[in-house]
């Protein structure tokens, strides 16, 4: 029963796969942050990588059944995040038959995400992932991994995953800020170069997830 609910997952995964997702969590914190950065992230993705996604991203509730729709989902904010019973089961099952979810601290997040992913893995930890993972090999290389997209406190950028069968299913970027590089030019002033970069970055996540 369990093998044959996963494949049908599988089957809605492929069947909506050019259209991702923003998650509107509970909590109080900023889930609509960076309005323009997934729209951007997915300009340059279909003209530069050859996708063909949807150009306007869905927003999905972590306990929704729509969740299952979408091959990507992406979470980001500054502040506090609650996932609820519902939630969890949700998130752990979209995980686990093959979902993929990248969260984005927008500088203020940490401490509370890592509360509330304990909740969907108890029993797994985030690891940093090293600058050979093949997430920052292709169709850009990063040698060093995770670009720094914006300061906060000087910290490095990292780059912490879960795995689920050897599989990465959910990557958090950290003093990073990947989703300020994507958003219009005007909204941070950026350099071409560094939006260049986090956009670059955000196609590589894309590549990942569309062909592993």
């Amino acid at each position: 029963m369990k093998r044959l609910y996963i494949i049908l997952l599988l089957i809605s995964f492929a069947s909506f796969s050019q259209e991702i997702a923003l998650v509107k969590y509970s909590g109080g914190g900023d889930w609509y942050a960076n309005p323009t950065a997934l729209p951007n992230l997915i300009r340059f993705c279909n003209s530069n990588i050859k996708t063909a996604i949807s150009p306007k991203p869905a927003t999905v509730e972590p306990s929704s059944p729509d969740l299952f729709s979408y091959p990507f989902i992406h979470m980001t904010g500054h502040g506090n995040v609650v996932f609820n019973e519902s939630d969890v089961m949700n998130l752990q099952k979209y995980l686990k038959a093959g979902g993929f979810l990248h969260i984005d601290d927008n500088y203020g997040m940490d401490e509370y995400i890592r509360k509330e992913l304990k909740k969907v893995f108890p029993n797994k930890e985030l690891v940093e992932i090293p600058a050979t993972h093949a997430i920052f090999q292709k169709p850009y290389l990063f040698a060093n991994g995770l670009p720094k997209i914006h300061e906060h406190e000087g910290k490095r950028p990292q780059a912490f995953g879960i795995f689920v069968d050897n599989k990465l299913v959910l990557l958090y970027t950290f003093e990073c800020d990947l989703g300020d590089g994507w958003e219009d030019p005007e909204v941070h002033n950026d350099p071409v170069a560094v939006r260049e970069k986090a956009l670059k970055m955000g196609a590589n996540i894309i590549n990942y997830i569309f062909n592993n």
